[in-house]
């Protein structure tokens, strides 16, 4: 019996936006679940694990394209599947 709907590793980088080299399209097949210092957040854009940051976009500030700006938060990180 094969299982179709394996779940790839998660990278100790990966990145929502498409246009980032960070992108993995395989990752997003699934629902992703990132935690910073032990609390569950669910409007992370970016990640990387081994140097402990998340990337959220800012609630208002936008930049001169029309994107969000993107704020770091600092912390032990932890990617999961849900």
């Amino acid at each position: 019996m094969s299982d179709t709907n394996a779940q790839p590793t998660l990278p100790d980088h990966l990145s929502g936006n498409p246009r980032s080299p960070h992108h993995v399209a395989e990752c997003f097949e699934h629902h992703i679940g990132i935690r910073l210092n032990g609390k569950e957040r669910t409007d992370v854009e970016e990640y990387c694990i081994s140097e402990g940051w998340v990337k959220i976009p800012s609630p208002k500030a936008l930049d001169r394209r029309g994107q969000p700006l993107m704020i770091t938060l600092k912390g032990t990180v932890e990617a999961f599947y849900k």
